[in-house]
């Protein structure tokens, strides 16, 4: 499959060597841009529907866990291409599905690319198959697919769902569930019912909310004990729930 991409460097050269190598040995990829800053970065994945972005981690005014930071609902793989290896546990954080080293090795970047063809191939078979409520027609449900059929969820019953890169960990009384969608993809599809946007990771059931401390964004208490922030761009918005 074609994967649209876009190559996040500062130094030229580097810029260079990773374009020409893409060119000659990853034919599947689609380079729709370069970017040298974090600014320029933004620019291009927010005008592009991306797949992949091949990341450097410092830059100038900043490094590349500040741009991830900035785009908590992204959707593209991202493979980071560095001269450092200390930079491995931070990536693995950040969901990296690749870590390449400077000097590249050829073989490691079609592996790389290799890897990100097959995670977007399962992802494209799954598109869709999650039904939101608004297009069921079953008031008050939603279903998620399974192996053997599919899931049905009293919207009613979730506490929270929680951002887990690409995923979405859904959480019930006494059980989670994870579903290859955003948490963006959750928060649309709940927009008629009480769920809050209280943090770029969490969307809350409001009836489920227990008990809110106050703070620079606060934070909620969940009926099953869940201790979850408020980041303070949220906060305004989730207590005018209460208001």
């Amino acid at each position: 499959m074609s994967l649209n991409a876009i190559l996040v460097e500062d130094e030229a050269n580097s810029r260079e060597i990773l374009r020409n190598y893409i060119a000659k040995y990853c034919p599947s990829i689609n380079l729709l841009g370069e970017a040298s800053s974090i600014k320029e970065a933004l620019v291009l994945i927010e005008n592009n529907h991306l797949d992949l972005v091949f990341l450097d981690v410092e830059m100038p005014f900043g490094n590349a866990f500040d741009l991830l930071d900035q785009l908590p609902d992204r959707t593209f793989e991202t493979v980071f291409v560095t001269a450092y290896d200390h930079y491995a546990k931070d990536a693995l954080n950040n969901h990296a599905a690749y870590y390449l080293t400077k000097p590249i090795n050829i073989d490691e970047l079609v592996n790389a690319v290799d890897y990100v063809e097959g995670v977007r191939e399962k992802e494209a078979s799954l598109e869709g198959e999650v039904l939101s409520t608004k297009s069921n027609g079953v008031e008050g449900k939603l279903t998620l697919p399974q192996q053997d059929g599919f899931q049905v969820l009293n919207i009613a019953e979730i506490l929270y769902c929680k951002a887990d890169d690409n995923y979405t960990e859904i959480y019930l009384l006494n059980k989670k569930i994870l579903v290859s969608k955003t948490l963006k993809y959750f928060e649309d599809a709940l927009t008629d019912y009480p769920f809050a946007r209280v943090h770029k990771s969490f969307l809350v059931n409001v009836n489920e909310v227990v008990k809110y401390r106050k703070g620079k964004g606060g934070s909620v208490v969940m009926s099953n004990g869940k201790e979850v922030m408020v980041s303070a761009s949220k906060k305004k918005d989730f207590l005018s729930y209460f208001n």
